[in-house]
């Protein structure tokens, strides 16, 4: 990987683990473009960020494809040719099949699915254009092995897939694809679901079983740097540890059972 002097687009970028790949990239003396619906997150990471690099942050909304555009223009304009792009941006509320609603279905989908296409469909021609850059999109180790989160465990399938078939479509026009599965990590992301929409809200009772859970894996910065290296080592899934191994395997056992 070519990092300094390059320039990275991040969703979701002003916290969580797309604060952490910011901060590693920013090390390795990459421009960055920072975008976040939260406008204060912003201003803190841009505060934090432009006393290593060049810094510039967008309020964008991942399903606003007009606004997508625009900003996509406006970065490369200030920053030069987007070359890394992080659909990391999304959502993790909790619902089973008892809970679900055409309203969850809708903004789940729009945030971790539709998010991540339009960020691809926005760069990625681009990219093919200068032949050269690499796309990471963030799914969950959800997206790997199903739990009962019916609407969270489908969004993020379907990224797992769509990563696939986009990595052996875009290598032969110089684009590299790479899905990153992360299990727990130390983030805001309960507190942020919620207040993207009410109706995503995880329910009381479930919160301090969630952040315990999340608090058991690696913090941000540490994720950040295991992107960075499986980017450079070329590999098409990333994970943040090895707890989703059993599970995979078990997985695939029953699949191949099935055959």
């Amino acid at each position: 990987m070519e990092w300094t002097g390059s320039v990275a687009f991040v969703t979701g970028g002003a916290q969580g683990i797309g604060l952490g790949i910011a901060r590693s990239l920013a090390r390795r003396g990459v421009r960055l473009a920072l975008a976040d619906v939260d406008g204060p997150a912003l201003e803190r990471a841009a505060d934090e960020l432009a006393r290593v690099t060049d810094v510039r942050t967008y309020e964008l909304d991942v399903r606003d494809r007009a606004r997508f555009a625009e900003v996509a223009d406006a970065a490369e304009r200030e920053l030069g040719p987007v070359g890394l792009l992080f659909n990391n941006a999304g959502v993790v509320p909790y619902a089973t099949a008892a809970d679900l609603t055409y309203e969850t279905w809708d903004l789940v989908l729009a945030v971790n699915l539709t998010g991540v296409v339009n960020g691809i469909q926005t760069f990625l021609p681009r990219m093919i254009g200068r032949r050269s850059g690499h796309v990471v999109n963030t799914a969950s180790g959800a997206g790997l092995v199903a739990d009962p989160n019916v609407p969270y465990v489908t969004s993020k399938f379907a990224v797992v897939g769509l990563s696939e078939s986009l990595r052996l479509s875009a290598e032969k026009h110089g684009v590299g694809v790479s899905v990153l599965c992360p299990g727990p990590v130390d983030t805001g992301i309960v507190a942020n679901t919620g207040a993207l929409h009410r109706s995503l809200a995880i329910r009381d009772e479930l919160v301090p079983v969630v952040q315990e859970f999340l608090r058991s894996g690696p913090g941000v910065d540490e994720v950040g740097e295991m992107v960075l290296a499986a980017m450079e080592a070329g590999k098409p899934w990333i994970f943040t540890g090895d707890d989703a191994g059993p599970h995979l395997r078990a997985r695939t056992d029953a699949l191949l059972e099935c055959l």
